[in-house]
């Protein structure tokens, strides 16, 4: 029997096989017991689109060896890249009256709320629950679907069958899974999920004097990047090593640069960039997947042991900080420079 919830990830070496990452190996986060619920009706024109979700707390056991966090001990892998089948958001809303690019409707509605079957105990027994903005779900330019197929195939439980909701650019914890209901409200969604948790406090916060009223609930995220061809103090022979990973940032924002570094930070290689085999990546241009991750690669000289570096900047400029000041008590959006501590040695590398 697995553990409830039940929460994974794959292997990082896994993530950079291929650019579309294989549904068992797409990391798995849920908030309680995974739901049995029937099939639905597809009645509106289905959209294709590439997005890569992550968990808020990717890379959250880095930030631990900080400070102690509280949340789901990820590595590197909570992230993972999907082409996602189903009705756009905008679509749906539009069969109940409401228009294309509203943020207000007559009533008074400014935030969609999604309600899942999941039920959890941090809303005492209730569902599952997230809201976006109402201007987002009623852009179709914003891609947000209620999907029902991932790499072209039904989605599975784990992933939310049959019906789960795909917002791209922001964390995944608005991409309700097992869809109910959406309701139309004229405040965000209050539930735990919003309201008491995924927020970003500064460094002096802690667990007896943080008052979750004070930040808005964390929607996009920031620019991201990580090596997933290395693990932690492998053994490397001397000389030629190939450098491999994924870098992705929010809100649609494309990736300008990965840098790689074999001595600390000091001098800087760039890496080359890929999406789709044979299509030349440029960051924002129309022939790229703008709700998708890169994979890069790069080969370094690594002579003696050494820390290897990834640094990832996106088209609006932001760049993944050197050290982890990001630190907050939950643990969310570790985006700093990864760094993998690499030994010089006897390897069959």
């Amino acid at each position: 029997m697995r553990e409830q919830p039940f929460n994974a990830e794959p292997p990082r070496s896994a993530l950079v096989s291929s650019y579309v990452t294989p549904v068992d190996f797409f990391y798995k986060r849920n908030h309680g017991p995974i739901p049995v619920v029937d099939d639905i009706e597809r009645k509106l024109p289905k959209y294709v689109v590439t997005v890569t979700l992550q968990c808020a707390g990717n890379r959250r056991t880095a930030m631990s060896n900080v400070k102690k966090v509280r949340g789901v001990g990820w590595d590197v892998s909570a992230i993972g890249n999907a082409v996602w089948g189903g009705a756009k958001l905008a679509d749906v809303l539009e069969l109940v009256g409401i228009s294309k690019m509203t943020s207000t409707t007559k009533s008074g509605g400014k935030h969609v709320e999604f309600v899942s079957i999941d039920k959890c105990k941090e809303e005492n027994g209730g569902p599952y629950k997230a809201s976006i903005p109402l201007s987002q779900a009623t852009n179709p330019e914003a891609d947000v679907l209620l999907a029902y197929e991932m790499n072209g195939e039904p989605l599975n439980r784990d992933h939310g069958y049959p019906l789960r909701v795909v917002v791209p650019g922001v964390i995944g914890a608005r991409s309700v899974k097992w869809l109910d209901s959406i309701n139309i409200i004229a405040e965000e969604c209050q539930g735990f999920f919003m309201q008491k948790d995924y927020k970003m406090f500064p460094p002096s916060v802690n667990w007896d004097n943080i008052n979750w009223s004070t930040r808005r609930p964390q929607m996009d995220f920031p620019v991201q990047c990580a090596i997933c061809s290395l693990e932690d103090m492998t053994a490397i022979k001397p000389g030629k090593v190939k450098v491999c990973g994924y870098a992705a940032s929010g809100g649609g924002r494309g990736i300008e640069r990965v840098d790689v570094s074999v001595d600390g930070g000091k001098t800087w290689v760039e890496a080359s960039k890929q999406q789709k085999t044979g299509v030349p990546y440029i960051a924002d241009d129309m022939s790229s997947d703008k709700w998708a991750w890169v994979l890069y690669e790069v080969t370094v000289d690594v002579p003696h042991s050494t820390e290897i570096v990834a640094k990832a900047v996106d088209s609006a400029a932001n760049v993944q900080p050197k050290n982890r000041r990001v630190w907050n008590l939950r643990g969310i959006l570790n985006s700093s420079w990864h760094r993998v501590p690499s030994r010089v040695g006897h390897s069959n590398m």
